[in-house]
């Protein structure tokens, strides 16, 4: 919605206002004369509805509203996840499909998201996906190929870029790779050894007669196969040539689509016991990429610390997802819930120890902050008792304004709420509170009934101190200010303390400096000495609004200020 055509509507409301205050008691008498006989010409029946409360911009709206967008369109962007399967329903089959995500692509992009990570799409006889049976496909309850090209032309139309989940460890048992090389195992004479020659499946996996760790026994054999996950999802030989081979036209087969880059699932999984080797996996994998199109985005997930997953940033990936600041033990919730020891310049000073450490490897790399993804209990359980609305909001707005592309899992930006087993942290999304409304999805089996806390999207969007306008704004600050997720990176340690952060983002011959308030108490700073003049953008969690005057920035519980 327009900020200033809604300030032009309040102004003729105004005007409305003062006019209807001049009304005689004649024309008022007349007007009730009136209204009543409406009513009686509908039987008596009382015709009154509640008007539609009228939308009145918060503070912090209408200072954004001035900053128009200033997008690069470079991989530093916002990146919605979506898991298809509980997003938007196109044919009434209560799963959701590409159709309906193409539908919500303005939903998507009027949020300020200019990127879709899509969880795994390919077939695959689970809800979730991630053991495929065919890598150049769509599933068929997601739709075709058809569609696909179709929602790829409509993102593009849109500066939307899209990445998909490439899941390359492991497959399905139910791949034709792995049933030929189990079916070949299984008809081996006792004693005989595997042959490649006989059946070149057999190098795609890791078999052995060793019960090792994260192998299972192949039934009717004496043989185990690698399988770190589940007995259903064998593991990818990544060494082998010949699966090599295949991941090739693999990835020329999406990219010749129109994908712009690849997540890559499982990470440090690639050479379960050889991170030497894991390492020369993920960058065999970059660099197929990477010849074909240098622009492509790749982002890995490894689920570990950052002294351990900077280390990836060897193979040449943009990006390695940064768990350090997610889920409620992050340094984001420690600091929101006030941990000891976890106080404001503890996300600064954490910060610019990760970046330092991803240093150490590489000097071209694109930070992938998140908050909280398909495998973690959502951010809204995190926050419980007072202010857990405000914690909230803010825990967005220390996700979304950190340097590099930045993730949004789907739904986080209207405080939906899902814990305990996977099913139920991908509920679907609450685009309405009817269950039966266009689009809706039933979302997956086995997912555990869970209160919600905050409205659904519908009401959301009306109000100006939602969850999901919060976001909306902490976006629009990102799209207006290319520094802030690409510029250097300075934490102001010496003004900053338990109750507030701030850091100084340069870029191209521009500066912002952004002050954080992530405590339950009103902080002033002093903040002239970083040359600043006037404050361009924030955010509110609630009605009070910071403010800057003379070098002072005032901010109310969990807020943030951006200076320039």
């Amino acid at each position: 919605m327009n900020n200033k055509k809604i300030g032009g509507l309040n102004m003729v409301g105004r005007a409305v206002n003062r006019l209807a205050g001049r009304l005689t008691a004649v024309a008022l008498t007349a007007a009730m004369a009136v209204s009543m006989l409406a009513g009686c010409a509908a039987g008596g029946k009382n015709t009154e509805t509640a008007a539609k409360k009228e939308y009145k911009p918060s503070a912090m709206e209408q200072m954004n509203a001035k900053n128009d967008p200033n997008v690069i369109q470079d991989n530093y962007r916002t990146c919605y996840e979506v898991f298809v399967y509980s997003f938007f329903d196109s044919d009434g089959d209560g799963i959701g499909d590409l159709k309906g995500l193409t539908e919500k692509l303005d939903y998507i992009e009027g949020l300020g998201c200019n990127e879709i990570w899509m969880m795994p799409i390919m077939p695959s006889p689970s809800y979730h996906k991630y053991d495929i049976t065919d890598y150049m496909n769509i599933d068929k309850q997601y739709g075709t190929l058809d569609d696909f090209d179709a929602l790829i032309t409509e993102c593009h139309k849109r500066n939307i870029n899209v990445i998909i989940d490439f899941v390359i460890n492991h497959t399905s048992n139910e791949h034709p790779w792995f049933k030929a090389a189990a079916d070949y195992i299984k008809s081996l004479p006792d004693g005989a050894e595997p042959d490649s020659s006989e059946c070149p499946y057999v190098d795609y996996y890791n078999f052995s007669k060793t019960n090792a760790g994260g192998y299972n026994q192949l039934p009717g054999t004496n043989w185990y196969y690698e399988s770190q996950f589940v007995d259903s999802m064998p593991d990818l030989n990544l060494q082998s040539e010949a699966v090599r081979g295949e991941i090739d036209k693999i990835t020329s087969f999406w990219l010749d689509r129109g994908v712009d880059g690849f997540r890559l699932d499982a990470v440090l999984y690639y050479n379960n016991n050889n991170q030497t080797e894991t390492i020369d996996d993920l960058t065999w994998l970059v660099n197929n990429v990477k010849s074909k199109k240098a622009d492509a985005y790749m982002v890995g997930e490894g689920w570990t610390t950052y002294r351990e997953y900077a280390k990836y940033y060897k193979s040449g990936i943009d990006s390695m997802f940064n768990f350090d600041f997610s889920q409620q033990d992050g340094y984001i919730g420690k600091v929101l819930n006030g941990a000891a020891n976890h106080g404001a310049s503890t996300y600064g000073n954490a910060l610019v120890d990760v970046e330092n450490e991803i240093k150490k490897y590489t000097d071209s790399y694109i930070d992938a902050p998140f908050y909280t993804n398909h495998d973690m209990g959502r951010s809204a359980g995190y926050y419980n008792g007072d202010n857990a609305e405000e914690k909230t909001k803010m825990a967005q707005a220390m996700n979304l304004l950190m340097p590099g592309n930045a993730f949004l899992y789907y739904g986080e930006e209207i405080g939906m709420r899902g814990t305990a087993n996977d099913e139920t942290k991908r509920l679907a999304m609450r685009w309405s509170g009817d269950s039966k409304a266009k689009g809706m999805c039933v979302g997956p089996q086995n997912a555990e009934e869970t209160e919600q806390t905050y409205d659904t999207l519908d009401k959301q969007m009306d109000d100006p101190y939602s969850i999901y306008n919060f976001v909306k704004q902490t976006i629009s600050i990102r799209n207006a200010f290319p520094e802030i997720a690409r510029g250097t990176n300075t934490f102001e340690k010496d003004l900053s303390n338990e109750n507030v952060c701030i850091f100084t983002r340069e870029y191209n011959g521009e500066k912002a400096v952004l002050v954080f308030n992530p405590s339950k108490d009103e902080a002033s700073v002093d903040v002239s000495s970083l040359g600043v003049n006037d404050a361009v953008a924030m955010l509110q969690t609630t009605k009070k609004a910071p403010s800057y005057k003379d070098g002072m920035a005032k901010l109310p519980a969990y807020s943030v200020l951006v200076l320039k």
